[in-house]
């Protein structure tokens, strides 16, 4: 008897996609073993290999281009729009190759977070598509103006065939999709404890101290790691390869260890608007403070959910980049609604897909 196959489409922007996707991937894998795993990224293997434990299958595959960026904040929008167009030129080449492989392997269903294309593949194979995000690429496309308009009708017109969408909390209203499902928050869970961190990194500042500096996989080349100076009694944790050596700046090396494992050694989290990093820090309790972000319709989003359900400060461009970084030392401020958020999304969806399995 053959296997149950997963196939698990992920958009070709950044890292966050990739974590939450792998997350599900990895509870998936845990709640039934057999059921093999077809990740399909551009994102790196380590990447997903730091989430995903047991074995899955890696196909390089790319259905979208997101936002073409220099860094985290840097978009190039005539760039992407180009790139885009290639996409959706291509589509019915990318498709057929697609088709032929979820045929050959016997894939019982798709999830995808959130190419639009997906749906097309799922249709011509004839197998079921659902999909998981906070946003669509058409509420992303369609605030950047007339230019954009014909990618976002044709991306609509891919979503409206989706079966089923989980929609994850800090999310727009997505009113694409035919099917909305709300559920829990996603996020890995850190896999040391405190102590062992503690004593292998000889972290001896107290927590309120303890500062995890996380801003995506493309990063920041411009943060002002001269302020750091003036908290000579803090301690800073970073995954920034191009970050200097800093007396109060610990540089994470390699690839086993993730910003989720070390957010519960830490008082505060600063970072710029992304989902991943904000879910991850409130499924911990972990106090963010966000930078600011213009020109991308989600963050601003992101922001008023942290402003709603976690501890919070949010500074300004200028300030973060030009000011002396004394947000650090003010107090976080209270969420300012007492709704609690789910944090149940990764093992929601990876359930509904065991069982979506175990009824096939």
């Amino acid at each position: 008897m053959s296997r149950p196959v997963l196939y698990l489409a992920i958009t070709n922007h950044g890292f966050g996609h990739a974590v939450r996707m792998a997350t599900v991937a990895s509870q998936v894998q845990k709640l039934n073993p057999d059921i093999l795993l077809v990740v399909v990224t551009t994102a790196p293997r380590w990447l997903l290999e730091s989430y995903i434990e047991g074995d899955f299958i890696h196909r390089l595959r790319a259905f979208d281009v997101g936002v073409i960026q220099s860094d985290s904040l840097t978009m190039d929008l005539g760039a992407t729009l180009e790139s885009m167009k290639e996409y959706c030129q291509k589509e019915a080449e990318i498709v057929a190759g697609e088709v032929d492989f979820i045929r050959l392997n016997k894939v019982g269903l798709i999830l995808a977070d959130i190419p639009a294309m997906a749906s097309t593949i799922a249709q011509k194979a004839d197998i079921p598509c659902w999909m998981m995000s906070n946003f669509g690429w058409d509420f992303i496309y369609q605030a950047w103006g007339d230019d954009f308009q014909e990618v976002t009708h044709w991306l609509r017109s891919r979503y409206e065939k989706v079966e089923r969408l989980f929609r994850l909390p800090l999310a727009e209203d997505m009113s694409s999709f035919p099917l909305l499902e709300d559920v829990g928050l996603t996020g890995g869970n850190p896999r040391y404890s405190c102590e062992v961190l503690r004593d292998k990194f000889e972290l001896i500042k107290p927590k309120e101290k303890t500062v995890l500096l996380t801003f995506g996989g493309l990063g920041l080349e411009a943060i002002p790691y001269e302020n750091l100076a003036s908290f000579s009694d803090w301690q800073f944790i970073t995954f920034a390869k191009n970050a200097p050596d800093l007396p109060n700046l610990l540089r994470i090396d390699g690839h086993s260890l993730r910003p989720v494992d070390f957010m519960p050694v830490c008082g505060k989290v600063v970072s710029k608007p992304g989902y991943s990093t904000f879910a991850e820090s409130l499924r911990l309790d972990v106090p963010v403070i966000s930078i600011t972000r213009d020109g991308f319709a989600e963050a601003q989003i992101l922001l008023d959910g942290l402003r709603n359900y976690g501890y919070h400060r949010i500074v300004n461009y200028a300030d973060f980049f030009e000011g002396n970084w004394d947000f650090l030392k003010q107090d976080a401020i209270a969420p300012l609604t007492n709704n609690k958020l789910d944090k149940n999304g990764t093992e929601f969806i990876a359930q509904e897909i065991v069982n979506f399995f175990s009824k096939s």
